[in-house]
């Protein structure tokens, strides 16, 4: 009941897609890695490093933030 649906924006795309073949022409880019190796690489790593996700979450890295710089508003 809290959720309200407004019109969609004029222009707004449905979807986001990259066409890489520009900058593949131009520039001769290639990915070192494919978009699902590293997307499974990132989320192994995210498993693995669970504590450092915690202190994230739990804003325990800004201590370090504060000892280095003072406080932070």
């Amino acid at each position: 009941e809290l959720i309200r649906f407004v019109q969609d924006r004029p222009g707004h795309d449905r979807r986001y897609a990259i066409d890489g073949s520009k900058i593949q022409e131009e520039l001769g880019f290639e990915p070192k890695v494919r978009f699902e190796d590293g997307l499974a690489d990132t989320v192994d790593w995210y498993r693995t490093n669970s504590v450092w996700v915690e202190n994230v979450r739990s804003g325990e890295y800004m201590k370090y933030y504060a000892a280095q710089y003072g406080q932070m508003d």
